[in-house]
């Protein structure tokens, strides 16, 4: 059997169960399901230049391709609406870190880390989250979005307990 689907020379593969995804020189990756392989279940595109290595990870739930273009990606398998990454940043308290999201979210994200398990999904821009800053003190970030508005949001706490925020001018949106 022979399939088509990328426009240059494909350079690496990772079989999960009934899934093949296949990386080219073309800069895609292609999902395929073996049951259908005539079908492209999804394409996915990020990197600069080829893909040279796809691994799924131990519960098959994420795709990490590496690429020519030095970029190490983790694509999550759950989602079948994909969304712009504006910005990441790590908590310095826990093991969890923050991205924004541009469309089709326009959405900040809290993952626990190493799972990538989703912690809570903060929504309130109305146009792509296209800024993250951290506070100094790690427990607060900032957002910024194509609607002009800046969002405060209390995210981390050193202790991990619940904190009230300490903005007098009710800046804060408190999530823990």
């Amino acid at each position: 059997m022979e399939l088509s689907g990328h426009t240059s020379r494909v350079g690496c593969l990772a079989w999960n169960g009934d899934l093949v995804c296949s990386g080219s020189r073309d800069r895609h990756i292609i999902q395929r399901d073996i049951r259908q392989p005539h079908n492209t279940e999804k394409k996915m595109s990020a990197h600069r230049q080829e893909v040279c290595g796809l691994k799924w990870s131990p519960d098959k739930q994420y795709l990490a391709s590496g690429g020519n273009d030095n970029q190490l990606l983790v694509w999550s398998m759950r989602r079948t609406d994909p969304s712009q990454v504006c910005n990441v940043a790590w908590s310095k308290h826990s093991s969890e870190l923050v991205s924004t999201h541009g469309y089709s979210l326009n959405q900040v994200i809290i993952w626990k880390y190493p799972s990538l398990q989703p912690v809570t999904k903060l929504s309130g821009h109305q146009f792509r989250v296209l800024y993250l800053a951290m506070s100094p003190d790690g427990e607060s970030i900032v957002t910024g979005a194509g609607d002009e508005t800046l969002r405060f949001w209390h995210v981390f706490s050193k202790s991990g307990q619940q904190r009230a925020a300490r903005s007098k001018l009710n800046l804060f949106h408190s999530l823990r």
